[in-house]
């Protein structure tokens, strides 16, 4: 019986791994295993130790050979896959191509406010909130946890409120948004929320990290 769970488990995980593998978008630093059947020496492995996986670079593209520059971002894996059979076409008959992905890109958030560590931080594709405040060290006592303020770099004029005590009290992980390349996250003070204070600096910050990001 034991086994038996342990196996349906497992498959569960399988099938739950391929459909984020489905659904999800290749981005900038995302790292790429290729493997073509008919061209041994193009294809990556991320157990050899000769050859690199394919690195998407910042300006969404990557370089294949034979295939030539792909713009990337934004692609699902199998999109991408089509791609490259499609362009390899031209050079071999019915290219047999597989992709996987090694390694997810990094973004840079930006976390304000009332929290131990303010400042910049580098998390892993598909971290989310509460993984941008344990990066900062965590809020401190003065933190007002019912009213947090994410903003989207892509979309300052959009401030998303979140309440971190509904979370951790029931659990409920619907705010708790996956953070995405130059986002913000400004924590405010307990108590009442006045503009100079709490909400002003939320557009200091995002003119800062868009500063940031404009001089790298």
């Amino acid at each position: 019986m034991r086994k038996k769970i342990l196996a349906i488990t497992a498959l569960a995980a399988s099938m739950a791994m391929s459909a984020w593998a489905a659904d999800y978008t290749l981005r900038p630093g995302d790292q790429l295993s290729i493997m073509v059947t008919q061209e041994e020496s193009m294809s990556t492995s991320p157990t050899s130790s000769e050859q690199t996986p394919y690195q998407i670079r910042p300006d969404g593209k990557v370089s294949i050979p034979l295939a030539g520059e792909i713009y990337a971002n934004g692609m699902t894996v199998n999109e991408f896959t089509d791609t490259v059979a499609q362009r390899l076409s031209r050079y071999i008959i019915n290219p047999d191509v597989a992709v996987n992905i090694v390694k997810l890109g990094g973004v840079r958030v930006y976390v304000f406010g009332e929290i131990n560590k303010p400042g910049a931080y580098e998390l892993t594709k598909g971290h989310t909130v509460i993984d941008a405040i344990g990066a900062a060290d965590g809020f401190n006592w003065d933190t007002g946890k019912k009213k947090i303020y994410l903003i989207h770099q892509d979309n300052t004029n959009k401030i998303i409120t979140i309440n971190l005590n509904k979370m951790l009290q029931t659990g409920n992980m619907a705010e708790n948004y996956e953070m995405r390349e130059g986002d913000i996250l400004y924590l405010t003070r307990n108590g009442r929320i006045s503009f100079s204070r709490d909400i002003a600096p939320l557009f200091s910050a995002a003119y800062m990290a868009s500063k940031i990001n404009s001089n790298n």
